[in-house]
């Protein structure tokens, strides 16, 4: 039980950052170039690929590469499955 409660808050460490917490609402909707969380983020390459970093440290996401090209996708369905709370508790109903 210890070793799961140390993962849950290493996982909970990891999305804690707003940054990074958009970039996995992002890619719930699929995989994204860095291209193109750079643009739907408004943030520069540096710090995208920072917070892109952590996400892969914490096993998060996963990347590939396509020629010069390197794309991000969610590595599993646990940040789907809390950001769809984190929705419904802050953004689902407008209160």
């Amino acid at each position: 039980m210890a070793e799961n409660a140390q993962e849950a808050a290493n996982f909970l460490k990891a999305i804690s950052h707003e940054g990074r917490l958009m970039i996995l609402c992002h890619l719930v909707t699929g995989e994204k170039s860095v291209t193109e969380l750079e643009r739907l983020l408004s943030a520069r390459q540096a710090a995208v690929s920072q917070q892109l970093s952590r996400l892969r440290i914490e096993g998060l996401v996963v990347p590939r590469r396509e020629g010069k090209t390197i794309y991000y996708s969610l590595a599993d369905d646990r940040p789907k499955k809390v950001l769809e709370v984190v929705y419904d508790l802050f953004c689902g109903k407008g209160d």
